[in-house]
Order: C-alpha cells, then sequence, then structure tokens
C-alpha cells in the first residue's frame, strides 16, 4: 500500500515540472543551455590536464543538480500549504512523509535527466574526455549530493508561500553558483572568491565530482557536505514542526 502511494505521488510529482513552463525553464532547460553554451565558447580549451568540456560536467552537473534539488521540492510544498494540501495530507491516510519523499525523489529524477543531457552535449561537441565509469561515478556523486540542498529547499518551502520561497531559494542559488565557480573556474576569479568557496557545499560537491575525472584528495569535501548535510536535516526538522498548514 505504502509503495503504491509513493508511486501515485510520485507519478504527480514528475508531471508537475513538466506542466509549469516557469520550473521547466529555470530547473532544467537553463542549466543545460549555460553548459551547452560555455561548452561551444571554451570546451576544448584544456584545465587542471582535463578539457574544459569534460570538467564542466562535474562544475556545470553540479549547477544542474543542485538547481533542481534546490527549486523543485520547496516549491512544491510552498504550493502545497498555499492550496491546503498539506494541511490536506496531514489527515488524510497518505503519510506527509510520503509526500516530501516523492518530492525529493522526482527531483533526483530530474537531475539524472539533467546530466544525461549535458553528457550527450559534451559528446556531441567532441569536448568529453571520459569513461563511461567515471560518468557514472560522476553522476553518482552529483545526485547524493544534492541531498542537503534538497532538505533546505523543503524547509523554505514549509515556511514561506510560494512567491517568497521562489524569491528566497533563487537568491539562494545563483550566489552560491557564481562563488563556488560553477560558471567560472575559480582560478580566474579574484582571490577574495577563492577563499570564500572553500566554506561553501556547492564547491565541495563540484570539487567531488571533479575527482572523479581526475586525482584528487576527497576527505574534506565529504566531511564538508555531512556536516552541512547534518545542519540541513535540523533545519528541515525545525521548519516542519513549527510550519503552518
Amino acid at each position: 500500500m505504502t509503495a503504491r502511494v509513493f508511486g501515485v505521488e510520485l507519478r504527480d510529482e514528475l508531471r508537475a515540472i513538466v506542466r509549469e513552463p516557469t520550473s521547466l525553464f529555470f530547473s532544467i532547460l537553463m542549466p543545460v543551455g549555460f553548459f551547452v553554451l560555455f561548452n561551444l565558447l571554451y570546451g576544448d580549451k584544456v584545465t587542471g590536464g582535463i578539457s574544459a568540456g569534460t570538467a564542466m560536467v562535474a562544475t556545470f552537473g553540479t549547477y544542474g543538480v543542485i538547481t533542481v534539488a534546490a527549486l523543485q521540492p520547496g516549491i512544491g510544498v510552498a504550493q502545497d500549504r498555499d492550496l491546503g494540501w498539506l494541511r490536506m495530507k496531514r489527515v488524510s491516510a497518505v503519510p506527509i512523509g510520503i509526500s516530501l519523499a516523492a518530492k525529493a525523489t522526482a527531483a533526483l529524477l530530474y537531475g539524472v535527466g539533467v546530466l544525461a543531457l549535458m553528457g550527450v552535449a559534451a559528446a556531441a561537441f567532441g569536448t568529453l574526455h571520459a569513461s563511461a565509469w567515471q560518468l557514472v561515478r560522476v553522476a553518482v556523486v552529483l545526485l547524493l549530493g544534492t541531498v542537503p540542498f534538497t532538505l533546505v529547499s523543503v524547509a523554505v518551502g514549509l515556511r514561506f508561500r510560494t512567491n517568497a520561497t521562489i524569491a528566497l531559494l533563487n537568491a539562494l542559488l545563483f550566489p552560491l553558483a557564481v562563488l563556488s565557480g560553477l560558471w567560472i573556474p575559480l582560478q580566474f576569479l579574484p582571490a577574495a572568491v577563492r577563499q570564500i568557496a572553500r566554506f561553501l557545499p556547492t564547491y565541495h560537491l563540484a570539487q567531488l565530482g571533479l575527482s572523479q575525472l581526475s586525482q584528487g584528495s576527497v576527505l574534506i569535501h565529504v566531511l564538508a557536505l555531512l556536516v552541512t548535510t547534518a545542519a540541513a536535516f535540523g533545519l528541515a526538522m525545525l521548519a516542519y514542526r513549527h510550519a503552518r498548514t
């Protein structure tokens, strides 16, 4: 019974983003579009021993998956609150945990789609130089790394209305992308930005992705994301306890 209810909830969540042009554009089309643009401009350059087009699978891939993870669950929760659906689910036979899990899973599946589109585009441009196993590792690392961003998204959605949630999550997402070097490599940014980046979870997730394509230490990045996940989980639980449904 639980699996069946989850399946129905997941199907509805997967359809929701397709029915909403704004969500479709900002969550999927824009990250892939940015990736294509920068790949056409700089994909054949070599940085850090690998082609920029290959590195972008990890950096723009990070931007792509966190865009979906940071926007979709929170906006969905906020919309449910505004429409009264969340209140209804709290008193219905559908556990609210299943509904939230379906929103997170839908975001994860769309993240897979974003990464696949980026990989296909890089391969088509001839800028992708990585084995299938490396690409699988990058995808797994990036998708697992979306957990704290999903939790923060849900926390915001539980506390604010839809328009405020959209504004707040975008206000958080874009500075993180720029300051973490997801669009422009950090070596081309001011020294102050490089120092700030080391304290941002998006930077550590991108570095974990890059480490799957070349040699590099991963321990500090894993620890940073674990700490972020713990903090995000606490924030989400606090928001849920005080949510006005």
